[in-house]
């Protein structure tokens, strides 16, 4: 946006200085005025040798004439000095201003990494800078992820094309190709290329938070997540196990749902090979509703559970060979926690396996109660 040049901020603050500091001087002058010089007789007072009254009886125009260069000489004074003093002191005072400006600037042109760091005591202009510096950090590692979600992403997208050019110029060149087996494996490949491509969009989709919030019970929405899974947990000779309270919420229902549905999936599919365990609670909090989703499986450490919310991230040795899912299931219930303002925690089981935790702020009406 093209604007039209106008004075520095340091040059009107200097103006201003100047202009307050002259106009004390006028005031100053004003009370030297009204409180003094007025009773100051306008002619020479004529005094009789008898009254016992000493020395010189000054005349209001005598003192004025005097007074007057004076002044000037005063009010010229000042105006010099809060012109070069409010120059001197408007330069100090905007001196942070300006490291945060120049900080801004590069922030522009892509260096995300510089942080401005202004030292001194807490002010405005430290905490102006402070939240600076805590935006910078969380844009650079909102674009970090970025980046490396739409690398993973482009990589996860460019296997299943890869593999589906692969059949069809074996169909081509070998006529005599089985093609039912190419179909089949067509589309088993393009089915894992449409759930990775719906993934994503949900993923944006509770990244943009623009979802209507309504009232929601997470105690309903792992009824019904449960019921949907059930067969695939019997599959894998996995046992749901479900308990709590209601727990009452506001968001948006499908994403809510879909939050339950991948914590249920991760835990059946993520499990012992043969009677495994999934434990599903709801409990309620002072002020938060929470969802706890423990399953059985191997021992992870710390350090992998820390990264499974990470787009594209598997515990090593943990994916089944059917239903794997596209990577970005727990990926999905981080964002979904966040779009709702709320807490996403998952703990390595010291037995094996592993304990997410979801803490969302319970509806108003239940946290006043």
């Amino acid at each position: 946006m093209n604007r039209a040049p106008g004075p520095s901020v340091r040059l009107k603050l200097t103006v201003s200085y100047a202009g307050f500091l002259m106009l004390a001087g006028v005031l100053l002058l004003a009370a030297v005025w009204v409180f003094l010089l007025r009773y100051v007789p306008d002619r020479a007072l004529i005094v009789s040798s008898e009254t016992p009254t000493h020395g010189v009886f000054p005349v209001r125009s005598n003192l004025l004439r005097v007074f007057a260069p004076r002044a000037s000489a005063v009010m010229a004074f000042l105006l010099v000095f809060g012109l070069v003093g409010g120059w001197i002191l408007a330069g100090r005072m905007l001196a942070p201003l300006t490291r945060i400006t120049g900080a801004t600037r590069m922030a522009t042109n892509g260096s995300l990494s510089h942080r401005i760091r202004l030292p001194g005591r807490e002010d405005e202009f430290r905490e102006l800078a402070d939240a600076f510096d805590a935006m910078l950090a969380r844009i650079e590692a909102h674009v970090a992820e970025q980046q490396r979600f739409a690398a993973n992403a482009s990589h996860e997208l460019r296997t299943p094309l890869a593999i589906s050019k692969a059949l069809l110029d074996v169909a081509r060149t070998d006529p005599h190709h089985d093609a039912g087996e190419v179909i089949e494996r067509l589309h088993a490949v393009n089915t894992r290329a449409i759930d990775l491509t719906e993934a994503l969009l949900l993923l944006s989709h509770a990244n943009q938070r623009s979802f209507a919030r309504e009232p929601v019970d997470l105690s309903l929405l792992v009824e019904e997540a449960t019921e949907t899974l059930l067969p695939l947990a019997e599959k894998h000779g996995v046992t749901i196990e479900t308990s709590g309270d209601i727990a009452p919420t506001s968001g948006s229902q499908a994403l809510l749902l879909q939050l339950t549905t991948n914590l249920v999936h991760n835990a059946i599919v993520h499990n012992l090979p043969e009677k495994g365990t999934i434990r599903v609670h709801t409990g309620i909090r002072t002020k938060t509703v929470v969802l706890t989703v423990e399953n059985t499986g191997e021992k992870l450490t710390p350090e992998v559970a820390s990264t499974l919310t990470e787009p594209f991230q598997r515990g090593t040795e943990r994916i089944q060979a059917d239903h794997a899912g596209v990577g970005l299931g727990l990926a999905i219930v981080r964002t979904i926690t966040h779009a709702h303002d709320g807490t996403l925690t998952l703990t390595a089981r010291a037995a094996g396996g592993l304990r997410i935790t979801v803490e969302l702020p319970a509806t108003a009406t239940h946290a006043d109660g």
